[in-house]
């Protein structure tokens, strides 16, 4: 999220280690997690002297849920909370519709703030 405020307010391409620097974090942390966001078309990578990351996404339409999923995958693993072994293989646990609840009141949450707005929020 950082990542991306930062790229928002940037009047020009960011370099990884300015990008790392304006974020408080290391230019490799900042490749890997802007990789899968270049992946999905909103983040631009211009290799070179003159290169650097650019914002190419509107902010206000991307989803806090949207940009979690695209750098750690799914929400739902389809894993037992409980037990290593796959939801609901060989019934469920005490834990299940619980979980189940509680997932799908943060995916909700989540999906409801925007970049943008989450971006105000820790400014």
């Amino acid at each position: 999220m950082r990542s991306l405020h930062a790229l928002a307010v940037s009047s020009d391409r960011l370099k990884g280690p300015a990008l790392a620097e304006a974020v408080g974090s290391t230019p490799g942390f900042v490749s890997q997690v802007l990789t899968p966001l270049v992946r999905a078309g909103w983040v631009r990578s211009d290799p070179g002297p003159a290169g650097g990351y650019s914002l190419t996404a509107n902010l206000d339409e991307l989803t806090v849920l949207a940009v979690i999923e695209t750098i750690e995958g799914p929400t739902d693993s389809g894993r037992c909370v409980l037990a290593d072994r796959p939801c609901n293989d060989g019934g469920t646990c005490a834990l299940h519709v619980p979980w189940l609840r509680a997932r799908s009141q943060l995916r909700t949450q989540l999906d409801a703030v925007s970049v943008a707005e989450a971006s105000v929020l820790t400014s």
